[in-house]
């Protein structure tokens, strides 16, 4: 079994997705620390030239390349420039996302570009990249960038938990794929991250709310679970622990076992029910 211990660190290269800001440049600085080469793709290219002068003077490689995920052409012109460059890639994160808010009737082009970039751009990251990393038959981790919202899907913003559920969906097909194949040595994982003081989530706020975590306390936790070999990389923050992600969880999925109707937790008839629910004790083990 691959284990983080057997990518992150020197003479290994990574690429990045939405690195310019946020989890995906916490990530880059974590990789380079480790003394990792690194490959920064995002599509604004005014955030990546700021992050890149973060890493000047870094002793690893580190390059920026702007491109649209949801652009499969631009990446496999981005795989053949660091094949060539590297001659492998060891890690790939999947990160980049957008959540401009979406109701179900919103023009469809809102949906198509939601779904492009969340969950088009983490298909076409993973079949680009990870057959030329198959081939090279060196250790390698794929870590693609979920959410909560994939999972409980709470009301509000239906095509960003869309593509968020669609994320979990393929991650999980992606590793039970890779575990399958004879000798190979690359291991999928899920980042489900927790409430992260982003730009993505920072909706105009300039202070970070005290229930947030950082960017930068996120990929510490997410390389700690990487290190045991967690595929779901589930992230408390400061205002909630995992024990109420887990009953919240729990309660989604008891929706289809117990036929509540969907997304009961915010149904008046099962709200208060819900809330009893998250005052028992957890089982026993």
């Amino acid at each position: 079994m691959t284990t983080a211990m057997d990518v992150l660190g020197p003479g290994h290269v990574a690429v990045v997705t939405g690195a310019a800001s946020g989890i995906g440049l916490a990530a880059v600085r974590a990789f380079v620390r480790r003394g990792m080469s690194v490959v920064l793709a995002d599509r604004d290219e005014t955030t990546l030239a700021l992050a890149m002068a973060e890493f000047a003077g870094a002793e690893a490689s580190v390059l920026a390349r702007p491109l649209d995920v949801a652009d499969r052409a631009a990446l496999e012109t981005l795989r053949d420039e660091v094949m060539g460059r590297f001659g492998a890639v060891h890690l790939l994160m999947n990160n980049a996302g957008i959540q401009p808010g979406s109701a179900l009737f919103s023009p469809v082009e809102d949906w198509e570009r939601i779904l492009a970039v969340n969950l088009w751009g983490i298909i076409h990251g993973t079949q680009v990249f990870v057959p030329a990393m198959l081939e090279s038959g060196q250790p390698g981790l794929v870590i693609n960038t979920g959410s909560k919202q994939g999972i409980t899907t709470p009301p509000g913003d239906p095509a960003y938990n869309v593509s968020k559920a669609a994320v979990k969906t393929f991650t999980e097909a992606l590793q039970h794929d890779l575990r399958g194949r004879d000798g190979c040595r690359i291991s999928a994982h899920l980042l489900i991250p927790g409430f992260v003081f982003t730009r993505l989530t920072a909706k105009g706020r300039l202070d970070q709310p005290d229930g947030a975590w950082t960017p930068d306390q996120t990929v510490a936790f997410m390389l700690e679970r990487l290190e045991d070999g967690d595929f779901y990389i589930l992230c408390p923050d400061n205002e909630t622990p995992r024990a109420l992600d887990e009953k919240r969880m729990a309660w989604a999925m008891g929706d289809i076992i117990e036929n509540r109707p969907p997304l009961s937790r915010w149904h008046p008839d099962h709200a208060e029910a819900f809330r009893t629910f998250l005052k028992k004790a957890p089982a026993a083990q």
